[in-house]
């Protein structure tokens, strides 16, 4: 085994005149396939290309990008695992000061909008060479979207990076197909009928079947046709019943959406994780410090892909699909025993899961075949009486890692979907969890508890949690064990005026709950939530939505939820009064805050129990700190995205 050459001497050591493929990644080079390029590009490898890896250039050289010289078939472009702006930027619009994935944790080696620089640097100085999307920035950006931090309706990415082609999605079954119809002399503009891509055209000639969404221009015009598109792209997300999307910019240009590529089998799932990576950081960053996000999921293993949860506020449906896809125990183990290799390991598996822990089936059988339903979500409001619920193969699974030589304890970290454990009625996945797979405490995502925020947001009703709760609970008591269940909260989405925002503060000082984290709601590209956010409505519906926007009101229902910190007494009053909740400035234990200061040493300068004072069960566990918007989604930097 070998890195992929990161420049012309390494590629002239193995034997190579010249690359098929430039690789334009935003991302450090880490040969493991918790990184998306790392994936594609071996998986290109294995198919008979040769790749090379231009990770991080410096968009302001042209030179940068000519390490290779001009590649054979193309450049392959990719911002990295994350969105570059989200990378970038907190919700709050202000400069991250590291970079996870930059050497050392440096921030700043790549641009803002890097497909986009990165294409037109590209394109400066190779005039004809086709340019490939790919990764999650592309995927999400793929056709008109609402920009956050511009506060605009954003044409295709195609249109503003000079690119050719965008191959979104998880996009290994898409990139061979590319490869190989540009290795057999067809030109880039005949590349029309292709899964899992979208291209630009003249004319709209060569889409089957296709359907038009609202034009640019009249997107721009009137949010609401901005909604009605989304709709439309939200039905159309299936590989086995999305039809082509087409969408009209000024002079007849078109840009083309063909469906999805179908999911992986668990043999070509089993085939990706096996292809021969370093696993490691590319030794040149060793001076550096390394990649820290490597470090994340250097022990972690991939076990799925897909989430049926469908929430509102993740584009994991716009970019992995709801169909479940799954290694099979003998890869993901296999990877296990190689862990014991490795001088760093002590015996901890860090995580095994994917978007979802313990999805470990297609959600129904006629998935497989029709697809996923376009207008019922698998679990919410309810759970669909076709769903098929057990934990069977996901817990024989564990119990195989738990069983290796050398380990000592099998972590699952990534999100678990607390709604699907309760409905298996057999609960000893629950019970295994908390004895043999939680340290302390076990994160998981109700997000809210007002049933009308949990609505818009595509989750179960807070019942449901509690109920999860109880059985929590109850388990650790049996046990004998002490764990704490630590919610991840989520202020200022839409939907949620003050009242909701007081709901769930009411909730943290009954639960004595003091968080150190709050989310607020972040409007990434290509989410329900971030339309409707942007237009006013929901696009599933029409309806009107409340949508909390200015900075002060968001910090208000932020500072609810963390209304113990003495930093944001003033604006929990203000809040309170605001949401006619004044019942709750006082002395009294369900006060969440005493009445302002009136004189030097009078009453209300301190706190008091229930009123700031971080008194309650549990309301010390957790120091009061300031929002975080979780880059990444939480645990799911853990699964590559192409």
């Amino acid at each position: 085994m070998a890195f992929l050459p990161m420049n012309s001497t390494e590629m002239r050591d193995r034997g190579w005149d010249c690359v098929d493929f430039a690789y334009v990644c935003g991302d450090a080079y880490v040969d493991h396939p918790s990184f998306g390029s790392a994936i594609i590009a071996r998986v290109l490898e294995a198919n008979g290309y040769r790749v090379g890896i231009i990770a991080q250039p410096d968009w302001r050289d042209p030179a940068s990008i000519d390490v290779f010289g001009r590649p054979r078939l193309g450049f392959l472009v990719s911002s990295g695992n994350m969105d570059s702006m989200v990378n970038h930027y907190t919700v709050a619009k202000k400069r991250r000061k590291s970079d996870a994935y930059s050497p050392g944790g440096e921030a700043g080696l790549r641009p803002d909008h890097a497909c986009v620089v990165y294409g037109n640097l590209i394109r400066r100085t190779y005039k004809d060479v086709p340019i490939i999307l790919g990764g999650i920035e592309a995927s999400l950006r793929r056709l008109a979207h609402y920009d956050y931090w511009s506060d605009s309706l954003k044409r295709s990415i195609l249109l503003d990076s000079g690119a050719d082609l965008v191959s979104y999605g998880m996009g290994e079954k898409s990139i061979v197909a590319i490869a190989d119809a540009l290795a057999a002399g067809l030109d880039v503009s005949d590349l029309t009928f292709i899964p899992g891509t979208v291209y630009r055209a003249r004319s709209t000639e060569a889409a089957f079947e296709p359907i038009a969404l609202p034009a640019f221009e009249d997107m721009q015009a009137d949010k609401l046709e901005y909604a009605r598109s989304f709709a439309l792209q939200h039905e159309n997300l299936d590989p086995f019943s999305a039809h082509t999307l087409v969408e009209e910019y000024p002079h007849d240009v078109f840009v083309i959406q063909n469906p999805p590529s179908e999911p992986l089998t668990t043999e070509e799932m089993d085939a990706v994780y096996a292809l021969p990576y370093e696993r490691a950081w590319h030794p040149s960053y060793d001076a550096r410090g390394g990649i820290p996000a490597y470090r994340e999921v250097k022990f972690s293993l991939i076990s799925n892909r897909g989430c049926m949860g469908d929430c509102s506020f993740c584009a994991l449906n716009f970019h992995q699909g709801r169909i479940i896809q799954t290694r099979s125990h003998e890869s993901i183990v296999a990877e296990a025993r190689a862990f014991a290799d490795d001088p760093d390991f002590k015996g901890y598996i860090h995580d095994v899961g994917g978007p979802t822990a313990n999805f470990r089936q297609p959600a129904c059988e006629k998935q497989l075949t029709k697809g996923a339903c376009v207008h019922k979500r698998c679990l919410s409001p309810e759970p669909c009486k076709q769903l098929r619920v057990t934990h069977a193969d996901y817990l024989e699974l564990l119990r195989e890692l738990r069983a290796l030589p050398g380990v000592k304890k099998v972590f699952v970290r990534s999100g678990v979907r607390f709604d699907y454990a309760l409905y298996d009625e057999d609960h000893t996945f629950i019970r295994e969890l908390v004895e043999h797979h939680v340290s302390g405490q076990l994160k998981v995502a109700p997000e809210h508890i007002s049933d009308a925020v949990l609505a818009v947001m595509g989750k179960p009703s807070r019942a449901v949690y509690d109920r999860f709760v109880r059985e929590y609970e109850r388990i650790n008591k049996q046990l004998g064990l002490k764990q704490y269940l630590v919610p991840y909260l989520m202020s200022s989405h839409p939907g949620s005026t003050l009242k909701e925002a007081v709901e769930l503060a009411e909730y943290c000082r009954d639960l004595g709950y003091n968080p150190e984290q709050v989310q607020d709601f972040y409007p990434t590209p290509s989410t329900i939530s971030t339309c409707i956010y942007y237009t006013g409505v929901d696009p599933r519906t029409m309806k009107p939505v409340y949508v909390p926007k200015s900075p002060h009101e968001k910090a208000m229902q932020r500072a609810l939820i963390q209304y113990r910190n003495p930093k944001n007494h003033a604006l929990v009053r203000e809040a309170l009064r605001k949401a006619g909740r004044d019942d709750l400035i006082g002395y009294d234990e369900h006060c969440l805050v005493r009445p302002e200061k009136r004189g030097a040493g009078g009453r209300g300068a301190g706190g008091g129990r229930g009123a700031g004072a971080g008194g309650g069960r549990g309301a010390g566990r957790r120091g009061a700190g300031g929002d975080h918007d979780r880059p990444g989604n939480r645990s799911k930097r853990r699964n590559p995205r192409h």
